[in-house]
């Protein structure tokens, strides 16, 4: 279901405008889609990050003259330090109409120790229902162990969802860290070099020992 957003036109630009905008606690964003002119909007920051913890979120754009925009999430950019939003990339859809969209991959379940379950792609496209967007791809490795390999062909996708990714693209493999042969031959190197020295120093402090007993 699509949140529903009161917003306002954007009708000031440039880098200052947008300062004055964010200062406002609030987000400047524009619209995309259909064929028609870019659609530049102002949005109220609290509701709208809420909105956005959701990847591929669907909001609803109710503006002052009664028109409003049915929208999705296509990309949002952050402060690098706050972590806040400060530009949204929206792209408008209609019921009915199936859109592309990157979905995450959410793995559960425990492998089979001392396995361990890598991840080689954190999302994958879908071609799915604008209106009901799935917010995570779970993927469930209980039980399983090393050697497990699953690609994008062989998941379990939600209801009415169809797969763009490559089929053959991996997307997790269960296996046992296995250590670098040479670091591991240049760790017991290192090891050995130091027990080596400590010896050396123990007959070092023998040997002085020694000959303050003789003096």
């Amino acid at each position: 279901m699509a949140e529903k957003l009161n917003v306002q036109p954007r009708e000031e630009f440039g880098k200052g405008a947008a300062r004055r905008i964010r200062a406002e606690h609030k987000i400047p964003a524009v619209v995309y889609g259909h064929g028609m002119d870019p659609v530049h909007l102002v949005l109220p920051g609290h509701e709208t990050a809420l909105a956005a913890r959701n990847s591929n979120a669907l909001l609803e754009l109710a503006l002052p003259d009664g028109t409003a925009h049915t929208v999705l999430i296509k990309d949002l950019q952050r402060h690098p330090l706050r972590r806040t939003i400060t530009h949204l990339d929206l792209i408008a859809v209609r019921r009915g109409e199936k859109v592309e969209v990157d979905i995450p991959v959410t793995l559960t379940g425990e492998v089979v120790s001392p396995a361990i379950a890598v991840l080689d792609v954190n999302t994958l496209t879908l071609s799915a229902d604008a209106m009901n967007v799935p917010e995570q791809i779970e993927i469930d490795l209980e039980g399983k162990e090393d050697g497990f390999q699953l690609f994008a062909g062989d998941v379990v996708l939600p209801e009415g969802a169809e797969l763009v990714t490559d089929a053959e693209t991996l997307v997790v493999a269960v296996q046992v860290p296995r250590v670098d042969e040479e670091l591991e031959a240049a760790i017991e190197e290192v090891e050995a070099g130091g027990a080596e020295a400590g010896a050396d120093s123990a007959e070092e402090s023998e040997g002085a020992e020694e000959s303050a007993s003789e003096e």
